[in-house]
């Protein structure tokens, strides 16, 4: 078994036939990431990973509450449409000077969107957001159509 294993070799009594289509297609998925999104080292932020966020709702708003460090205000945009808000913004990293020789580098820079779908209705009208010490707070207001209904029973 542990020379099949090391020289990929079939094994008898044993078909998997879907086991190299399986073998193709992650090979095919890491080329194309490294094709479309660069090489690794690359200035722009995965989709969908940047900035981390946490939705919660109580009986009246939904919070969102998103990490960015080291962001000011004007390095961010926000936009409502229907059920969703989208964060836009630019990370920008001062430079660490021209004869710098890094050992290792994981603060990324670069233009981010982020689409944060909602669970139900809001009043873009009174959405409200702040950001401090690097936590941007969005509060949603529920539309009123939303909000639950207590229903008298007679």
């Amino acid at each position: 078994m542990l020379t099949r294993k090391l020289l990929n070799l079939p094994a008898f009594g044993q078909i998997e036939p879907f086991a190299e289509i399986a073998r193709l297609r992650r090979e095919m998925d890491t080329f194309s990431d490294l094709f479309f999104r660069g090489l690794p080292k690359s200035r722009e932020f995965p989709a969908g990973v940047f900035p981390l966020i946490n939705l919660t709702e109580t009986k009246d708003n939904y919070y969102i509450r998103a990490e960015l460090p080291g962001m000011k205000a004007g390095d961010i945009e926000l936009q409502v449409i229907g059920r969703s808000l989208t964060i836009y913004g630019e990370r920008k990293i001062p430079s660490e000077g021209e004869n710098v020789k890094y050992h290792r580098s994981e603060r990324e820079a670069g233009k981010f969107s982020r689409i944060i779908g909602l669970p139900g209705e809001i009043d873009a009208d009174k959405v409200q957001a702040k950001i401090s010490d690097g936590l941007l707070t969005i509060t949603l207001p529920k539309a009123e159509a939303s909000k639950p209904k207590r229903i008298a029973i007679q």
